[in-house]
C-alpha cells in the first residue's frame, strides 16, 4: 500500500517546473513546524546544519535536510559549500526574498500575540463590526 506524504514533504512548484505561488509558499512553510522555526533559526543568525539541529530538539538530520531542500526550492534559503574535498563546510542563509519571507512570519506573530494578549477576539460576530455599507452609500 503505498501512503500519501503529508503535503509539506511534496515537491514544490519550483521543482516541478512552474513558478511558485506565494500562498502556495506559506502553506508549505508554515503548514510543517519545523520549517518555521529553522527559518527563525537563520534569520538569527544560525547558519551551520550542526547548530540548526542543535537548537532544535526532536527535529532529525534527514527531516532538516527535506525542509532546507524545500525552501531552497523556493528560493527562500541557500545553501554555500566551502571547500572542495572533505572536510567541506555548509553554512545555510536566507536569501533577499527570504529576508522578506520572514516578514510574513513576523506579521503572524505579531497577530498572535495580539489575540494572546486579548486585543481583539479570533471570532467577532458580524454585528460588532464596523458597517461601511452607509459610507459607501453617502458618497
Amino acid at each position: 500500500m503505498v501512503r500519501n506524504r503529508p503535503s509539506c514533504f511534496t515537491a514544490s512548484p519550483a521543482e516541478a517546473g512552474s513558478s511558485p505561488s506565494v500562498a502556495a509558499m506559506v502553506e508549505s512553510i508554515i503548514g510543517c513546524k519545523w520549517s518555521v522555526r529553522l527559518l527563525d533559526l537563520l534569520a538569527g543568525g544560525y547558519c551551520r546544519p550542526s547548530a540548526l539541529l542543535r537548537a532544535c530538539p526532536g527535529l532529525s538530520a534527514k527531516v532538516m535536510n527535506e525542509r532546507l531542500r524545500k525552501m531552497m526550492g523556493f528560493g527562500i534559503v541557500q545553501r554555500v559549500v566551502f571547500g572542495e574535498k572533505p572536510p567541506i563546510e555548509v553554512q545555510y542563509s536566507l536569501t533577499p526574498f527570504g529576508n522578506r519571507f520572514i516578514r510574513i512570519l513576523e506579521e503572524v506573530r505579531q497577530l498572535q500575540e495580539a489575540l494572546d494578549k486579548g486585543e481583539f477576539s479570533a471570532a467577532e460576530s458580524p454585528q460588532e463590526k464596523p458597517d461601511t455599507t452607509d459610507r459607501l452609500s453617502s458618497r
